[in-house]
């Protein structure tokens, strides 16, 4: 079996990995894609770049990875006021990226809808093959269901293509939580275009003071954005759902209980959010340790992923293949 990722990240080419959670989490980083940590300090972005189209080369589960980078924060003039150098990355670089590995990507295109070209930005980059688009409204400061972006809802929708909204607690970048709530989807949904909520509405710390109830498998401790989605999985046909960053621990704790809603999985897509790191033996899921060692083990991190998901979907199951309903790809 071979699937479609539906959700991995481009770096900013510019990218250095000297951020404070960068400097944290680079040993680690590079142990699971497979590099030494000098080489991929020394130039990053072409590291990684290239150990991640080899990954996907060598995986036993994964054909292809859904690409994208992420717009800029801009004004409504199309100004750059923010551009993270770790998470930001352009269209352009993202259709390099698939000229460069066409074999292992699928690009997906990212504009920023404060843009005053954006409508145009969309035709060119369908023009050139991206295939969906990504929203980070939550980095963009932007509310998704202010009216004047209606005509660039209905743009992706006469493109036929899907938009990736997310939905959930973001820690990777500077986020607005007022715009990472469920309730962004609203006006992309009756516009009519296919909307992808990624990350299961899943992440966000309720629990100040009884923390431990974050990481519990308890789904009365569960986000509450995350039983909306679930019900609106059965309520709108353009609404899907993604499982990228899954595996983080403040995500992986829901996985027994997402396996046994059966009735959304035609409406769930396999996604990692890679690069984003994630455990395999110390995490808030319910895998006992030898299962866990022997999926630590492997050394693909698509495979080890998708590894650990097989316990609870296993193969066969639809959401390794609903991508081909987004996507008008088999």
């Amino acid at each position: 079996m071979k699937t479609v990722d539906i959700h991995t990240h481009l770096l900013n080419p510019s990218v250095r990995f000297d951020r404070p959670l960068d400097r944290f989490i680079v040993r680690f980083f590079a142990k699971k894609l497979g590099v030494e940590v000098k080489r991929l300090k020394a130039n990053p972005y072409s590291v990684y770049l290239e150990s991640m189209a080899r990954a996907i080369s060598e995986s036993q589960h994964l054909e292809k990875t859904c690409l994208f980078g992420v717009d800029s924060r801009v004004d409504r003039k199309g100004r750059d006021i923010h551009r993270d150098k770790t998470v930001c990355a352009s269209t352009e670089d993202v259709l390099t990226a698939t000229a460069r590995y066409p074999d292992s990507f699928i690009p997906f295109l990212s504009v920023n809808p404060d843009r005053p070209d954006a409508l145009d930005l969309i035709d060119e980059y369908v023009e050139r093959g991206c295939k969906g688009a990504k929203f980070l409204q939550n980095y963009w400061g932007i509310d998704l269901n202010n009216e004047r972006f209606l005509p660039y809802y209905e743009k992706l929708k006469s493109k036929d293509i899907p938009l990736i909204i997310h939905i959930g607690c973001e820690y990777t970048v500077q986020s607005d939580p007022d715009f990472e709530r469920i309730d962004m989807i609203e006006l992309p949904l009756k516009s009519g275009v296919t909307v992808i909520a990624a990350h299961m509405g899943l992440g966000r710390p309720n629990y100040k003071l009884r923390f431990w109830r974050n990481l519990s498998r308890n789904p009365d401790f569960f986000d509450r954005d995350y039983y909306t989605l679930l019900e609106k999985l059965t309520v709108y046909d353009n609404l899907y759902a993604d499982l990228s960053a899954i595996l983080t621990p403040f995500k992986a704790r829901s996985l027994r209980h997402i396996s046994q809603q059966t009735m959304a999985h035609e409406k769930i897509l396999f996604g990692t959010d890679f690069p984003v790191p994630f455990p395999i033996v110390f995490n808030t899921y319910d895998l006992d340790m030898t299962t866990r060692l022997r999926i630590n083990a492997t050394q693909n991190p698509f495979d080890r992923y998708i590894e650990a998901l097989f316990e609870y979907f296993p193969v066969g199951s639809a959401i390794y293949s609903n991508y081909q309903k987004v996507l008008g790809i088999t």
